[in-house]
């Protein structure tokens, strides 16, 4: 679903132009773990197919990067999701989610969240809402894993999703 129109945002499938907007979205969102400015643009070549941004007037203010995860086709993972700061609250991340689920197809979903992260864990139960899917929850690292200063990550599993659940 490429250049949807959402009020006068636009969600679209990135390319590589977008690469920066994205690093620098993470780096001001203050909680996500900021990658390489290379990552982003790599990201933007090889998986723009499972992932979106939505922009207004040509700038990112949004994103949601993911991929397939090898051993379950089904299943998109999503890597990292972000808003900026001055568009947050509109329903830009609920569009992004949407808009991934709808075009590629996926059956499942799977996110990482810290335990202190309520906005991350109310989208992704709103999401599973949403769509009338289940969700379930189960630590997938714990914080002795990390060899830096890292929370635990609880995954998030959503699914299946069902094209007759999809929201209008």
């Amino acid at each position: 679903m490429s250049g949807k129109t959402f009020g006068q945002a636009v969600v679209d499938i990135p390319s590589t132009s977008d690469g920066a907007g994205m690093w620098r979205l993470a780096r001001d969102s203050r909680t996500l773990d900021l990658n390489s400015s290379y990552s982003y643009l790599l990201w933007c070549r090889d998986f723009a197919g499972t992932s979106a941004v939505v922009k207004i007037d040509g700038e990112v203010i949004g994103f949601v990067n993911g991929y397939l995860r090898p051993n379950q086709p089904d299943t998109l993972v999503i890597w990292q999701i972000a808003v900026s700061d001055a568009h947050r609250g509109r329903g830009f991340a609920t569009a992004l989610l949407d808009n991934l689920v709808r075009r590629t197809g996926a059956r499942h979903l799977e996110a990482t969240v810290t335990s202190d992260n309520d906005a991350s864990i109310a989208m992704f139960r709103a999401l599973a809402a949403r769509w009338g899917a289940g969700l379930t929850g189960n630590q997938l690292f714990s914080a002795d894993q990390f060899p830096d200063d890292h929370a635990a990550e609880f995954l998030f599993r959503i699914g299946p999703f069902l094209s007759a659940n999809a929201p209008s």
